[in-house]
């Protein structure tokens, strides 16, 4: 036998575990890069870009496709990736009215989706088999909620009003800040507009007549700077709050001096190197944030980017355990250890708080995935709130 035949016939011997290894894993991510919310899209597709090519110690691919801010196109495109790409999950939507139209094709696909939506309508209630299948990164409005209330009554803020996007995003916002303020902080004013408004001026004035302390405005990404905008011209001096969804990097430039002092709560990976050194994210939020601004540049870092790399940490780890199941990439069966694996997650740092997702929470952060931030010299930095004292 020559010594080429042997090496030949070695080389093979070797390559027999790699064949019959585990098939390479495929996840399939639907984002918004074009359309009203592109500012969120382009920075969750900016963190994709990051991602490493393996889950679980496995080879993975992803196929990544743009919704355009459009319901029936981001359904469409869910339909694609499962039937045709035969993904074993999805990450995105980016909007909650496309995540929560996407529940029926995780239902009738038995496919696990990790939504990059805030509502916690996405995943509530989980008496309802659609949402089985559904998770999702960005916090529950409902802890963000809380954590405002907390810093308006800590600054003596009695009466507050409200203006709010007229869709599930702002229906949301509404249902859980009411119930936060409860007694202790009086909404005196409840207005609407659309993320496409031209202008809210009506909205505004009616604001401003109630005579609010303070006034929070609920809305994601550059739609969110007209109200405030508007509320400046008409001459309003009390204090602007607003959510977690204006973190995108083109809230600051249409916003300029304008939203300059805004207070807003967020993930702590937005604000990672500023935190105390106590804070349990800290390490893993600026190991993020040093990745991510290597590749795109100083303070680019937003809300949206941690969580789309959050969703691959999420996966990985699941990942990892649902292949001990012994079921297949690319089967029905490692779909539902996926899922499975999904829920059973604990303790899983993050760069926006730490997951422990069960059968009765299917997003799984507490208050450590929130802190007060603040607009200061055009840039999102950390402000101290009062559960931060504690």
């Amino acid at each position: 036998m020559s010594r080429f035949f042997l090496r030949y016939a070695c080389a093979l011997a070797l390559a027999v575990p790699a064949l019959s290894a585990h098939a390479e894993i495929v996840i399939g991510v639907d984002v918004s890069t074009t359309g009203p919310a592109a500012a969120i899209g382009i920075q969750t597709n900016n963190a994709i870009r990051l991602w490493p090519n393996t889950l679980g110690g496995e080879p993975a691919r992803y196929v990544v496709l743009d919704d355009g801010t459009d319901v029936s196109r981001a359904v469409k495109n869910l339909r694609k990736l499962t039937s045709e790409d035969k993904v074993d999950a999805i990450v995105g939507p980016n909007t909650t009215a496309a995540a929560l139209a996407a529940l029926d094709v995780l239902a009738e696909t038995r496919t696990p989706m990790i939504a990059l939506a805030a509502s916690s309508v996405i995943v509530e209630p989980l008496s309802d088999p659609k949402r089985a299948w559904a998770f999702k990164m960005p916090q529950n409005d409902s802890l963000m909620a809380t954590v405002l209330v907390e810093d308006m009554k800590k600054k003596g803020f009695k009466n507050v009003a409200f203006i709010g996007f007229a869709d599930s995003y702002g229906d949301s916002w509404w249902k859980e800040f009411s119930a936060a303020a409860g007694s202790d902080v009086k909404v005196v004013a409840q207005e609407r507009f659309q993320r496409t408004d031209a202008s809210v001026v009506g909205q505004v004035l009616k604001v401003i007549a109630a005579k609010p302390d303070a006034v929070l405005i609920a809305g994601a990404g550059t739609p969110s700077a007209l109200p405030q905008k508007t509320l400046l011209e008409r001459g309003y001096t009390g204090t602007i709050y607003q959510t977690h969804g204006i973190g995108t990097l083109e809230f600051l430039q249409v916003g300029g001096r304008d939203v300059e002092g805004t207070l807003f709560p967020t993930g702590p990976g937005v604000v990672a190197r500023e935190l105390p050194d106590s804070n349990p994210v800290k390490k893993v939020a600026v190991a993020f944030a040093d990745k991510y601004e290597r590749q795109y540049g100083a303070h680019t870092l937003t809300q949206f980017a941690g969580d789309a790399y959050g969703a691959w940490m999420l996966l990985d780890s699941a990942v990892a355990r649902a292949l001990k199941s012994g079921a297949k990439p690319g089967t029905a069966e490692f779909r539902a250890a996926l899922r499975d694996a999904l829920e059973n997650t604990r303790d899983l740092i993050v760069p926006n708080g730490v997951l422990n997702i069960s059968k009765d929470n299917h997003q799984g952060f507490d208050e450590r995935a929130r802190v007060m931030g603040v607009v200061r010299n055009g840039k999102f930095s950390y402000a101290e709130a009062a559960t931060d004292k504690k």
